[in-house]
């Protein structure tokens, strides 16, 4: 049966980890961290099983411990939290689900937060011609109550082409469209928490169709899979 909840020796060991960010210290505790590795594996394929009752999950994936320091001033090697991550299926399906379990820092995100240079493009210009649909899904009661505004990295001013006076250039100046819902430790580590997140997830529904018949189609409607 998979584990369908976080455990709090999840966050005592992550919290633990905190303290102690050393190779020394986590090879001692390695088992430890295999057990709560697992836990959080179970409960990412459990969260998998109930996201397929209303999406089209290709993969998830539980990102590694392990951090790459090789480009960051911060040398601890490993990361203190756990996160994983669900795509979905085929390139007819855009936008993906994430979560991040981090004892007072836990939250899940939703939505496009590297698109590559064709499909951002393509984003700025529908929104361009019509913002009025992307408006309207993302200021949806539901959606909104649960995710609240709209995040991600943006220009300070209008992208190479695009009209700085734009009605819609505060949409249009996005490099990220993203959301995000955080979650106190005790909100995580209640039974129901699988279900509230899966809940959160299925409202981004009507987003996450937008936005996939706009990165499928050109600016005609004309669909540009093959």
């Amino acid at each position: 049966m998979k584990n369908e909840a976080i455990s709090k020796n999840t966050f005592n060991f992550l919290n633990k980890l905190k303290e102690n960010n050393t190779r020394e210290w986590f090879l001692e505790h390695k088992d430890e961290f295999k057990v709560e590795e697992k836990s959080f594996k179970d409960f990412i394929l459990a969260l998998q099983e109930e996201l397929n009752l209303h999406d089209d999950i290709e993969k998830s994936k539980v990102f590694r411990i392990y951090r790459d320091v090789r480009f960051s001033k911060n040398k601890t090697p490993y990361k203190t939290h756990l996160s994983g991550s669900f795509a979905r299926a085929g390139a007819r399906l855009r936008g993906g689900y994430y979560i991040h379990i981090e004892s007072g820092s836990s939250f899940i995100a939703i939505g496009f937060w590297d698109p590559n240079k064709e499909d951002l493009f393509r984003i700025r210009k529908e929104l361009e011609l019509d913002a009025s649909e992307f408006r309207e899904a993302i200021s949806n009661k539901e959606f909104k109550t649960v995710w609240g505004e709209l995040e991600g990295d943006e220009l300070k001013r209008a992208p190479k082409g695009f009209d700085v006076e734009h009605k819609d250039i505060d949409l249009i100046r996005k490099k990220q469209y993203i959301f995000t819902r955080k979650f106190t430790d005790k909100e995580v580590l209640s039974p129901n928490f699988l279900n509230t997140v899966n809940k959160s997830f299925a409202t981004v529904r009507p987003f996450f169709d937008l936005m996939s018949d706009v990165l499928t189609t050109n600016l005609n409607g004309e669909s540009t899979l093959d």
